[in-house]
């Protein structure tokens, strides 16, 4: 669900109550282990990190008045998502996560090509989603972007 809220914690205001604190910490521990650089912001109705226009002054290709978008939470209808473009742009990022993954939980991985579902917020596997946002830079973020876009 796309949200009108023009920031974060406007985002988090607006939340069904049953999800305001799983969503809390989901942000606290992006914030907490994000590489320098990425920015905090709303992209596409959801919390989303992006490379700014002063880091990448290119933006996004589809939009280049936007910044370069990298990773988005959101409070869906039946989830909770992390989409980070990481995972969908580098297989060995995907290959450790998956692996990762079944340490960490005891359910089943639902994602899709960038998303990953989070239908139980108490299963959230806060430990992993820190170290996967540590494992990518802004510039390794910019280097892998541009090669899939400018080819």
């Amino acid at each position: 669900m796309q949200s009108k809220a023009s920031s974060p914690d406007e985002y988090i205001a607006e939340l069904p109550e049953e999800r305001v604190s799983a969503m809390k910490k989901l942000r606290k521990t992006i914030n907490d282990n994000l590489p320098k650089g990425f920015e905090e912001t709303m992209s596409y109705g959801m919390i989303g990190y992006v490379v700014p226009h002063s880091i990448y002054p290119d933006g996004y290709h589809c939009s280049p008045e936007l910044p370069l978008p990298f990773l988005s939470i959101a409070s869906q209808k039946n989830f909770v998502g992390l989409y980070h473009m990481g995972i969908y742009s580098d297989e060995k990022l995907l290959n450790w996560f998956t692996s990762e993954y079944p340490n960490h939980v005891k359910t089943k991985l639902d994602m899709g090509k960038s998303c990953i579902r989070f239908k139980k917020p108490d299963q959230i596997p806060y430990d992993l989603i820190a170290e996967l946002v540590q494992k990518m830079s802004v510039q390794d973020w910019i280097d892998k972007y541009e090669s899939a876009v400018k080819r």
